[in-house]
């Protein structure tokens, strides 16, 4: 007996199981008022071609989960016409199911279909262009907006999810859109609305039960607290990155926490806790294999670790090992970053002042500036350059290259 392959290819494509598509045509059938049901015994026999005409209420309520007619899902009429139902049951199960009969057509035709893992993959393509923008300019307003609007959809998508497993990989995709809004918060050095994103992305990401995506927002919560001077928290945000399961899983996202949670010790004055969690980030980064994941954590590798490690060792009072770190995260970073590279080229100035090179590190800002032409300098790294003009005051206030750094960059740095 030949199997009902158009029922499993649909099937496929909304991410149905068996037990998943029993549970959406029961569903359906409440919502019409029917009070039969059916199991995955029946579904097998849909899929097995034994059944090839299912009853008019369920063949209502399949319409009704795929959005296709009963011939299009593969099954097929008996040549002989179906027995007269009575009209009155008939129209109780349609004005029930929130349709108007249009002569014999079932209002399920007109429902608006399941959504499905066809869906999910469409909504979380817009994650990858807010990725790749963020990567070239940085943080902005246009991007936050973006992403929040970005989250709306995915979460009005939910609402019609064929089943509990798509509706929370659609809470999944919303979470990693509003933790996108929150990064180009962090990034633009807007840190109250930063915080409220991130509240709302951890929210979600729980509904999702994702640790990726909960993994995603404690990285962002570290860095936001950090940004605001408040080391302990950037600690435990740090910490609680990497309790998630993911971190175990996975030692990429290992790595990252840990690296994470080595800023926050070095920012809060803890030297050999710094050290140490730096130590772990290089092990756990020398295990990761190459697999799927998730676009956002695309910028972590070797390079990455490596800017990391330069504010780690400038923070601790060893310039010259970061000057080094910087140099070798500037060798590894992608030309496609480049917010990323005028940040590591700022830490790299940094480094170089605070090592008493005065010329070299001004004339090495000039670089971060370079990068960023033609877009308004992120809010992060306009705080880092910040950094380097105090630094540079307080080192040298009288130098000619102190004066002319100040001549040449103070306003476009101050009101980028």
């Amino acid at each position: 007996m030949p199997g009902n392959f158009l029922l499993q290819q649909a099937m496929d494509e909304l991410g149905f199981t068996q037990e998943g598509l029993a549970e959406a045509v029961n569903a359906a059938l409440k919502e019409g008022g029917q009070r039969d049901s059916v199991g995955e015994r029946t579904v097998r026999t849909w899929l097995t071609g034994k059944t090839r005409w299912p009853q008019r209420a369920k063949r209502d309520a399949l319409q009704a989960v795929f959005g296709r007619s009963t011939e299009q899902l593969g099954f097929t009429p008996p040549s002989a016409p179906d027995v007269p139902e009575d009209d009155v049951h008939r129209r109780r199960f349609c004005t029930a199911a929130g349709g108007t009969a249009v002569g014999i057509t079932s209002p399920f035709l007109a429902a608006r279909p399941a959504v499905g893992t066809t869906d999910v993959l469409r909504a979380r393509k817009g994650l990858d262009a807010l990725t790749a923008l963020d990567q070239t300019r940085g943080g902005h307003a246009a991007l936050e907006r973006s992403a929040l609007a970005g989250a709306q959809e995915t979460l009005e998508l939910q609402k019609r999810a064929a089943t509990q497993r798509i509706r929370q990989r659609l809470f999944t995709v919303a979470a990693d859109y509003i933790a996108a809004a929150a990064w180009s918060c962090v990034d633009a050095h807007q840190l109250g609305r930063a915080q409220e994103h991130l509240s709302e992305a951890l929210r979600l990401a729980g509904m999702a039960q994702d640790t990726t995506a909960q993994m995603r927002v404690w990285n962002s919560t570290a860095l936001l607290a950090t940004q605001r001077h408040r080391y302990g928290e950037a600690v435990a945000a740090a910490q609680a990155a990497q309790a998630t399961s993911i971190t175990r899983r996975d030692p990429k996202f290992g790595s990252l926490a840990h690296a994470r949670t080595a800023v926050a010790h070095a920012k809060s004055g803890d030297r050999q806790a710094a050290l140490r969690s730096l130590g772990y980030a290089e092990d756990a980064l020398a295990k990761a294999t190459q697999q799927p994941r998730p676009g956002w954590v695309g910028f972590y590798g070797p390079a990455e670790l490596q800017a990391l490690a330069a504010i780690v060792h400038d923070q601790i009072g060893a310039p010259a090992e970061a000057e080094a770190a910087s140099f070798r995260a500037l060798a590894a970073l992608p030309e496609q970053y480049r917010r990323n590279r005028a940040m590591a080229t700022a830490y790299l100035a940094l480094a170089q002042l605070h090592q008493g090179e005065v010329d070299q590190g001004c004339a090495t800002t000039a670089a971060a500036f370079d990068l960023m032409a033609g877009t308004p300098l992120p809010g992060r790294l306009r705080v880092v350059l910040g950094d380097f003009h105090r630094a540079l005051l307080t080192l040298a206030p009288t130098a000619t290259a102190a004066r002319e750094w100040e001549d040449r960059y103070r306003s476009e740095w101050s009101t980028a």
